[in-house]
């Protein structure tokens, strides 16, 4: 018994038996409207959403549509990633959105328009979202300007901008930017053979492994360096880091242009595989950016967790495709994935009150040992 106590208290398990009731109980509350909606067909169209590209019997279609999934989950984890490091070092990056926006446009303005290649657009995208990142960041550490308001703020100051910059290399009939495929194929990220393990998809490339790799390395930065434990010290305490001789300001500016430059590398990781293109008359900040909250708290705010994380929100969201439109609206897809995406948000609650039960029961067991201890002694005594 005290041995699965002490399970229960390692952050992992508790960070994972939080997720899992999250993913749990978002499915089950959309399976509940589907019956409001149409009884008839609700099992059908939940198990739709969890199948996702096992929905096709062929196994060539379900490898294709797979990788698909790996495509969106890229972006989605450094969006997470930057949300994550903002919040280790205890700042609310609500502005990676914004920044996932600028580095959207950074790599296709380079692409399209520059014509650079596809490390130059990378670069070129880090560098600007970094930029933007900083932005928030001077507010932050010289005028006391909350990151959340400078950081919404921001959000659609970059909406509007890249519709603008990009509207310059949309096709001539939409309002879509040109196909890197035929216009800048040089600018395509390299699949380096991993096209090949999904049916050949071109849109799976090295982003998907790169996403990986910063996670590791965003892990490995936090917990296993000096400018982590920095960093983190500074977003406990800024006083405290100050009076021991860290450079709070630097600090707070420097976290916010790496988160910065997750968030838009992100937005570069999806666009420069052509899987989609970027639409200059849409009104509203794409929802990968808010989605990366979800995801960052999914995985129980660690880097390695949030991989998984990102993958599932990206499964379930996609999934929704698969749904009976004739029974159901194309929207209920985006209405299951926000349930469990709203759910996130209760994965701290779920460890507190694990925590709480946890030392409820401890303090029962030391109530009944001292009772048992003092039967002994008085039994010892007669």
């Amino acid at each position: 018994m005290k041995e699965k106590k002490n399970l229960l208290k390692s952050n992992a398990v508790q960070s994972l038996i939080a997720s899992l009731l999250c993913i749990v109980f978002g499915l089950l509350l959309g399976y509940i409207v589907l019956l409001f909606i149409n009884p008839a067909g609700a099992g059908e169209a939940i198990m739709a959403v969890i199948k996702n590209f096992w929905n096709y019997s062929r196994a060539n279609l379900q490898a294709k549509n797979f990788g698909n999934t790996l495509v969106k989950t890229a972006p989605l984890l450094m969006c997470a990633l930057s949300v994550l490091f903002a919040y280790k070092v205890g700042l609310f990056n609500i502005g990676a959105a914004g920044q996932y926006v600028v580095g959207s446009c950074a790599c296709l303005y380079a692409a399209l328009s520059l014509h650079w290649g596809w490390l130059a657009c990378l670069l070129f995208a880090l560098v600007l979202g970094g930029v933007y990142g900083a932005l928030v960041g001077l507010l932050k550490a010289y005028c006391n300007v909350n990151e959340v308001i400078s950081g919404i703020m921001l959000n659609w100051i970059g909406l509007y901008t890249t519709n603008m910059l990009l509207a310059g290399v949309k096709e001539s009939t939409s309002p879509y930017t040109l196909h890197l495929k035929t216009d800048a194929p040089q600018a395509m990220l390299p699949t380096a053979g991993l096209g090949a393990m999904f049916n050949n998809n071109g849109n799976v490339t090295i982003a998907i492994p790169l996403a990986i790799l910063f996670a590791i390395g965003i892990m490995i930065l936090l917990d296993k360096t000096k400018l982590g434990y920095e960093l983190r010290a500074t977003g406990n305490n800024k006083n405290a880091a100050k009076y021991a001789g860290m450079a709070e300001k630097r600090n707070i500016i420097l976290t916010l242009v790496i988160a910065g430059a997750l968030a838009a590398l992100g937005g570069a990781f999806l666009y420069l595989t052509d899987y989609e293109q970027w639409s200059v008359t849409q009104s509203s900040v794409p929802g990968m950016g808010f989605n990366g909250i979800a995801a960052a708290f999914l995985g129980g705010l660690n880097p390695i967790g949030t991989i998984f994380a990102s993958y599932f929100i990206q499964h379930i969201t996609v999934g929704g495709a698969y749904v009976d439109k004739t029974m159901y609206s194309s929207q209920i897809s985006d209405l299951i994935s926000s349930l469990i995406i709203y759910l996130c948000g209760f994965v701290l609650f779920i460890k507190y009150a694990i925590n709480m039960g946890i030392a409820r029961s401890e303090e029962k067991q030391r109530e009944k040992e001292k009772a048992l201890s003092a039967s002994d002694q008085k039994g010892g005594e007669q």
